[in-house]
């Protein structure tokens, strides 16, 4: 064993573990209960909240084709609704610090290729049965299978054996990995009882709330889990998540009263609104990223210069000015940017007209428009940032199209299905797992079809790599390749802004996504 590695290990009992101290070997390679399941901030936790209240959320990004399924929570309003009934065995505080839920303790092996989780007692699913250490091997195991579908899929590829002995879940990896504890925090693993093999869509999970209605695409209503295994948490009677997709309309309805917060604030007037009586705009930078996503398998995107064309015809800094107006930053067709740990710039694609024509020229299309699908759910300002794009590609001599398709059905019928169309990424809390959800060949959710074989094969050398400079270097090779080969355009990266009423206490930023990372409901109360 290197000594890396031995410095990353021996430390394993005596200090909380961090993003940076897990990924720079010096620090923790387990965490206990001991140090604590709430991931609120500490001065939070230190007010006293109020309990009761019915809190209303107004959220964009639901529509009528949503399951209730784990695996399947593509958008934001099936993000939040999971958030409301179910648990993960690990979850990251805002601050980069994995934090133990339904796993109490974890510890990795000599050479981090087995992981042991240590499954918390006394947890009772929302039927009144209690959960085991049997129902996160079934969820595991229903998540890493193909047929399932599951957005988890890609991260749990690299696991070779899922084991139960006792209260502990064994997870033997197929090379090591000191990533596996935030991989397995995955919002889609959320533990259901048998691993939801009996019914994925039951919604019966451990968390602080109960679903009592669902009408995919309308609303949703909860009733607060008085069993609730996590007393620090979850202080309303109920929930009510009501999906409303069309940013003016979530805006009126926050500043009437008729909800309590709403997400996905229009950039370009989250200014203004913070100015209105009563409302709190927050924002918060971290690694979600809105793009353009071509499959690279199908025509005319498999033509790598046609790609070229249209990344160097983008203008990102326009985007960032007319569509962020300033919540956001310059993106460089890569999902990484500066909040992930081991980041090492590329050069930045500035927009490069004579390079986009001459790209464009090189590939020998036939002059046929390029259809780019987008709505409104894709991101705030899509349907005018395809414009944007569209203006900038007619420049190029590139005859883009934009066709803006109906919210409802956008997220089951264009993203994933289409081969050009508008997007989003929350952004994922390593590099490994970005990667891996999203682009490794074999991922059910590699959405620009990207496959590569010496990209699939760098991302298994960097997650067992322990030689900190050696793995930087790694994930630079990877950026490179996905930069020059991929079928990603990414513009920009958002910051999430958010916005609540006076009403509302607790409130805090979380880089990890929007809505406090859909926990607003767990750690905010009534004022």
């Amino acid at each position: 064993m290197n000594d890396d590695l031995s410095r990353l290990l021996a430390s394993l009992d005596r200090s909380g573990l961090t993003r940076r101290t897990l990924l720079g070997g010096a620090g923790a390679a387990g965490i206990s209960a001991a140090l604590g399941v709430s991931l609120a901030p500490a001065s939070l936790r230190a007010a006293t909240p109020k309990r009761g209240g019915v809190l209303k959320m107004g959220l964009g990004g639901g529509e009528t084709t949503d399951t209730l399924d784990p695996g399947l929570s593509d958008s934001p309003v099936p993000y939040s609704v999971l958030s409301q009934w179910g648990d993960t065995i690990i979850d990251v505080s805002p601050t980069g610090e994995l934090v133990p839920r339904i796993a109490e303790s974890f510890s990795p092996n000599e050479d981090g290729t087995v992981w042991t989780f240590t499954i918390r007692e006394g947890v009772r699913f929302h039927d009144g049965s209690e959960m085991t250490a049997a129902d996160v091997v079934a969820t595991f195991k229903r998540h890493s299978d193909e047929n399932s579908k599951s957005g988890a899929l890609g991260i749990l590829q690299g696991i070779a054996g899922i084991e139960q002995n006792g209260r502990d879940v064994v997870v033997t990896l197929k090379s090591g990995s000191a990533d596996l504890p935030y991989l397995l925090g995955d919002y889609h693993l959320v533990i259901q009882p048998n691993g939801g093999f009996d019914d994925p869509n039951a919604a019966i999970g451990t968390g602080p709330y109960k679903l009592v209605s669902a009408e995919a695409g309308v609303r949703y209503a909860f009733e607060k889990n008085q069993d609730d295994w996590d007393k620090e948490r979850g202080f309303y009677d109920a929930v009510e998540i009501l999906v409303i997709n069309d940013g003016t309309a979530r805006t009126s309805a926050l500043q009437a009263g008729q909800v309590h917060m709403i997400n996905r604030v229009d950039p370009k007037i989250a200014r203004l609104m913070a100015r209105a009586p009563g409302v709190n705009v927050t924002s918060v930078a971290g690694r979600g990223h809105y793009v353009f996503i071509m499959h690279v398998d199908k025509p005319p995107f498999d033509n790598r210069e046609l790609r070229l064309a249209l990344k160097w015809a983008i203008n990102r800094q326009e985007m960032v000015d007319k569509i962020l107006d300033g919540f956001g930053t310059v993106g460089n067709d890569i999902p990484i940017n500066a909040a992930y740990p081991l980041f090492t710039p590329l050069p930045q694609r500035e927009q490069d007209i004579e390079k986009a024509k001459a790209h464009y020229a090189a590939s020998g299309h036939d002059g046929s428009p390029i259809e780019l699908l987008v709505a409104d759910t894709a991101f705030p300002g899509a349907v005018d940032a395809a414009s944007l794009f569209q203006q900038s590609c007619e420049a190029a001599g590139i005859p883009l199209k934009v066709t803006r398709v109906p919210d409802d059905g956008y997220w089951s019928d264009v993203w994933n299905v289409k081969p050009f169309c508008a997007s989003y990424w929350g952004g994922r809390p390593v590099q490994d797992q970005m990667y891996t959800t999203a682009y490794l060949s074999t991922a059910d959710w590699n959405d620009t079809k990207f496959r590569n074989e010496a990209f699939d094969a760098l991302i298994v050398e960097a997650r067992a790599e322990t030689d900190i400079a050696r793995r930087t270097e790694l994930y630079h090779e990877l950026a490179k390749i996905l930069h020059e080969e991929g079928g990603l355009i990414c513009p920009m990266f958002n910051d999430f802004v958010d916005a609540h009423a006076d009403a509302i206490a607790g409130w805090y930023d979380d880089p990890n996504g929007e809505m406090m990372t859909g926990r607003a409901s767990w750690y905010t109360w009534m004022a």
